[in-house]
């Protein structure tokens, strides 16, 4: 993979109605979506992939920047230095790793590896 590490790689969105939002950005503006499972969808043709979650939860901030790195431990181990909590251990999803993490201003973001 030629992502370069540390950079933004993914966007990742909360929906209620996943049907209803791929019918949304498939027609207004001819995003391409991938469906994984029955609560995830991928999508693409939009300038940078991305996905929606689907929740039965209030969505408050339903965005979700994921940054890419090739060493999570090193990575993650960075970010506690540093004063960023971690919300969500590292766990695998189709494709990879990921954890989610919470910087001092208290935005959550996650970093995801393929290896």
């Amino acid at each position: 993979m030629n992502t370069p590490n540390n950079h933004i790689n993914y966007v990742e969105f909360k929906a209620k109605d996943l049907e209803s939002v791929k019918k949304f950005y498939a027609e207004s503006f001819n995003w391409v979506f991938t469906d994984y499972g029955p609560t995830y969808t991928a999508f693409s043709e939009s300038g940078l992939e991305g996905g929606f979650e689907k929740t039965e939860h209030e969505i408050v901030n339903g965005v979700l920047v994921v940054l890419y790195h090739e060493d999570l431990e090193l990575i993650k181990d960075k970010i506690i230095k540093a004063n960023g909590k971690i919300s969500k251990d590292i766990f695998s999803f189709p494709g990879g790793h990921r954890f989610h993490f919470i910087d001092p201003a208290g935005n959550e973001l996650a970093v995801w590896s393929d290896r």
